[in-house]
């Protein structure tokens, strides 16, 4: 039987409520039993005392005993009958100084021991805190409240008084009391109470449990509507207690989960567009090889070597930038993975500044584009993996170079940044980026109408790389000037 958090935590709840009540209403009858032990001991401490005075007066006007000979068995059976018909809550008893019993007025087969422990006694006649219970003689392991006194003829000591102070009548009559009125109004006020107790106990549990309610419901519908949830907002100013910050923490994780399945719905669109961008950049050239290769094969009879040589250059060409299309987008594939991580070394950004310049000075003369570089004295040395960063500000370069017009400019600067960065800056004279397209620039190639490409693998590489250094790269808007993008490295 599968139960819920509220009804296991009610079950729970009424079984405690019912061993607290029984045990309440244990102790409540038992210190009841004790108090009134303590109050009838406490009244009677001088029964046995002045039972005592009464025997040795007796003794003395008894002509049938000898003074110092004690009382007779026969007078003390009278005595003891009288004070017990006077008194039936008491039973008397004589003991001996080892605490033997040689008196008593128990009818035939009511005494169960014959020997007193004297050591409750003692502590009775010490004034010891009440109540003190000793044995009782009629009964095995039974202890009850007594009154005792020492027995005295003249100045020797021959023995004790034991006044049992609840008798066996008063014992028989107490239980039917109880039985009838006390225990009953007991357990009917002990009854009342529980039920009370039990319904301001539910009433609680489901005030407690409410927002565990509301976070229940909030998981199904993560788990059936996670592009629709919408989370309960949490209370703010009220109490700060374990569920209400279960409440707030999950609410927060909720939301966590919502932006990273948008991010992840984002990457996925993403992700589809630079399959589709790529399939379309391969189809281009790929169709030309064919196309050439095929003109080939079908003319090659009528063909002059002049234009064979033309039909295979062109080829060639378009096989060359298929390779460098797969090449770009094996290394973007090991950058996404993980397989590659950076390793770090400090060197001089002016040195490889310059290295990236040797690259593109031929094709920016071709294009008439002057290559410029702003660096402070000293140059600046910074911390990373030189290979990554060289295919950043290549990436970067081609990118500048390719959509510079003629006559334009293509330049780097490097500053320091705050915290230890150092801050590097490729500004270009092109026409920059739209803005409708510059939230998307660094998650997949856009292309625009006609030849000009704004982003695409090289881009994503360069961001990749930039990730992996703890550093983004991103798109700086300036006046007068084209694209400009800016990233930091940090300081060796």
């Amino acid at each position: 039987m599968n139960l819920t958090l509220s009804q296991r935590l009610s079950l729970v709840f009424c079984f405690l409520l019912l061993v607290c009540c029984g045990a309440s209403a244990w102790l409540q009858i038992r210190a009841n039993i004790m108090h009134e032990k303590e109050v009838v001991q406490g009244l009677s401490r001088g029964l046995a005392r002045s039972i005592a005075l009464d025997a040795q007066l007796m003794q003395a006007d008894d002509d049938s005993t000898a003074p110092g000979d004690g009382l007779g068995p026969a007078a003390v059976r009278r005595l003891f009958n009288k004070l017990m018909s006077v008194n039936p809550s008491v039973e008397v008893y004589l003991l001996d100084n080892d605490g033997r019993i040689v008196g008593h007025a128990a009818p035939a087969g009511h005494l169960k021991r014959d020997h007193v422990d004297l050591a409750p006694i003692r502590r009775l006649l010490n004034n010891e805190p009440l109540p003190i219970q000793g044995d009782d003689p009629r009964s095995d392991r039974g202890r009850k409240v007594f009154s005792a006194a020492v027995l005295r003829s003249g100045e020797q000591k021959i023995g004790y008084i034991y006044v049992i102070l609840q008798s066996e009548e008063h014992d028989r009559l107490a239980a039917r009391a109880t039985a009838s009125s006390v225990l009953r109004t007991t357990l009917w006020s002990m009854a009342v109470v529980a039920a009370l107790v039990l319904v301001a106990g539910l009433i609680a549990f489901r005030l407690i449990t409410r927002p565990l309610h509301r976070l229940t419901t909030t998981m199904q519908q993560l788990d059936t509507k996670a592009d629709q949830l919408v989370l309960p907002a949490p209370q703010r100013g009220g109490p700060r207690d374990e569920i209400a910050i279960l409440e707030q923490s999950f609410s927060d994780m909720g939301a966590r989960i919502n932006e990273q399945w948008k991010t992840m719905r984002q990457l996925d669109h993403d992700r589809r567009e630079v399959v589709a961008n790529i399939s379309h950049d391969l189809r281009t050239p790929l169709g030309s090889i064919h196309g050439y290769l095929e003109t080939l094969s079908l003319k090659d009879e009528t063909l002059s070597a002049e234009e064979r040589q033309r039909y295979l250059g062109i080829a060639l060409a378009q096989s060359q930038k298929v390779g460098r299309l797969a090449q770009a987008l094996f290394e973007l594939a090991r950058l996404e993975h993980g397989s590659v991580q950076p390793e770090l070394e400090p060197f001089s950004l002016s040195d490889l500044i310059q290295d990236v310049f040797q690259k593109f000075e031929l094709q920016a003369q071709e294009r008439g584009i002057r290559l410029m570089a702003t660096l402070p004295h000293p140059a600046p040395m910074v911390r990373a993996d030189l290979g990554m960063i060289e295919r950043v500000l290549t990436n970067l370069f081609d990118n500048a170079v390719r959509h510079t017009p003629y006559g334009g400019e293509v330049e780097i600067t490097v500053q320091p940044a705050l915290a230890g960065k150092v801050a590097v800056t490729v500004a270009d004279t092109g026409p920059g980026v739209p803005a409708s397209m510059r939230d998307s620039l660094f998650r997949r190639p856009i292309a625009l109408q006609g030849e000009y490409r704004v982003g695409g693998l090289g881009l994503l590489t360069v961001n990749r790389i930039l990730q992996l250094h703890r550093s983004k790269i991103a798109l700086v808007s300036e006046p007068e000037a084209g694209a400009v993008f800016r990233f930091t490295l940090d300081a060796a």
